[in-house]
């Protein structure tokens, strides 16, 4: 499970975070991850850029951060954009609210935050890759499950492990 995967999975972009152009997203639903690039090391900020979320900072200490660190892993994150209760979601405006909460935005969640506690996140990389509403549960699920295979644990900044509505709780793999 890594860079290589994604491509060969049908992940597109591959974009540093700071040269992103948003426009350049795909408005439908799909998955995306956060890569490291190539000789990324992790080195924590003292307080995480991201914005609050319901009054609650998100800055940790750097032992809990090198805790989740995932050692040669490309992966630093992986999560959804799904519709929206509207269908006015997407890729694009998932992605945008992301790099928004990193510059200090309160969130509409809390998922990925301690990407914001990196530094260098101008050099981090975003894939995308479009799916149907309908397979993203399965999909996220699939993607953490091969992930924790692999590694032993999550992405650094997936704090919870997507789960299938049809999942077997013993493997974390659908049915």
């Amino acid at each position: 499970m890594d860079r290589k995967t994604l491509k060969a999975e049908g992940f597109a972009g591959f974009r540093t975070l700071g040269s992103l152009e948003i426009m350049r997203v795909p408005q439908g639903t799909g998955l995306f991850a956060v890569l490291r690039p190539n000789e990324y090391e992790p080195h924590f900020l003292k307080k995480s850029t991201a914005g609050i979320f319901k009054k609650k900072d998100p800055s940790l200490p750097p032992e809990p951060l090198l805790a989740e660190w995932v050692d040669g892993a490309d992966i630093l994150y992986i999560g959804k954009a799904g519709p929206g209760s509207k269908g006015n979601r997407g890729l694009r405006r998932q992605i945008q609210e992301f790099l928004d909460f990193g510059k200090g935005k309160p969130p509409g969640h809390w998922d990925g935050r301690l990407i914001w506690q990196l530094t260098h996140t101008d050099a981090l990389i975003i894939a995308w890759k479009e799916l149907p509403a309908e397979e993203l549960n399965n999909a996220e699920a699939r993607y953490h499950a091969e992930f924790v295979e692999a590694h032993g644990k999550l992405p650094f900044a997936n704090l919870v492990q997507a789960r299938a509505k049809d999942q077997r709780p013993e493997t974390g793999i659908p049915d």
